[in-house]
């Protein structure tokens, strides 16, 4: 999925060729160091890459999305980094659809610098997304959005996110009425400018979330990404997919990794292989 060399499909394109090839759920790469343990590796350098190798080759026989967490990998410092390169780049020679939880936010060329890191193709952390904060204002991404729609890439933005402690934020409403989640969504869902079925800019929409609560109408948001962690460990279940995502349900990437990742190294491909049918079944 590298975007090196000539023009290439931008990343609603590649999603909807995930979707249709191999289904819409995403495996999160989260070493986190109880499952390494669990996984009788080392937290080091070592067990990481060890780790994250299982999980791509587990990964590119069964579905067509990956999501490494950097935080785990960046608890490691430059070897945890170097880990995480080797990771994206073999997810990608895999002909996975790489997304970078990397949730970065900023404004002017900082911003700019950390879109430049994994947005850029031949960069060492190339992926085909990452997650961005816009708590600064999604104007304030007009760098990586600039930089997506250069290189074939994409974005998801924190709109709503499955945190309890974020509502407060995310539920706080403008002189309009508007709340700063239903806003942001609004704003994401207007630079659609897409190629192909799904727009290459996205939101973050948890799956624990009433979506009513934040005033956000899913059904407004058709074609536009939403990545969709809580599933599995934090309590939603696949069969509430299409009542919670509505419209963007056929659009909704449902993101799963301790749920997964608890079968350990031996149950890792039949378990992924098991939540893969059964989310499946539930959407056809």
């Amino acid at each position: 999925m590298s975007s090196s060399g000539g023009a290439v499909a931008d990343l609603g394109s590649r999603l909807s060729a995930a979707f249709a090839a191999r289904g819409r759920l995403c495996l999160g790469v989260d070493p986190h160091p109880f499952l390494l343990q669990q996984w009788g590796l080392d937290d080091d350098a070592a067990g990481l890459e060890r780790f994250s190798r299982t999980v791509v080759e587990a990964a590119s026989e069964r579905i067509g999305i990956l999501k490494p967490q950097v935080a785990f990998f960046e608890r490691h410092g430059s070897r945890g980094y170097a880990v995480l390169e080797r990771t994206l780049a073999d997810a990608r020679a895999a002909g996975l659809v790489t997304i970078a939880d990397a949730k970065r936010g900023d404004v002017g060329s900082s911003v700019e610098a950390y879109a430049q890191s994994w947005l850029t193709p031949g960069s060492p952390l190339e992926s085909d997304a990452m997650t961005v904060s816009a708590f600064q204002g999604v104007g304030s991404l007009a760098a990586p959005i600039a930089l997506a729609r250069e290189h074939g890439k994409g974005l998801f933005v924190l709109a709503a996110t499955s945190n309890p402690e974020a509502a407060a934020v995310q539920t706080a409403t403008d002189a309009s009425g508007t709340s700063v989640a239903a806003g942001i969504a609004a704003e994401v869902a207007a630079l659609d400018d897409r190629t192909a079925a799904l727009s290459p800019f996205g939101l973050v929409l948890g799956a624990t979330v009433r979506f009513a609560d934040y005033g956000i109408d899913v059904d407004s948001l058709a074609g536009v990404p939403i990545l969709a962690p809580g599933f599995g460990e934090q309590g939603a279940v696949f069969e509430e997919l299409p009542e919670r995502y509505g419209a963007a349900a056929a659009s909704t990437v449902v993101s799963v990794s301790r749920g997964i990742l608890r079968a350990g190294p031996a149950g890792l491909r039949d378990e992924l292989a098991r939540q893969a049918d059964r989310l499946a079944e539930v959407t056809g």
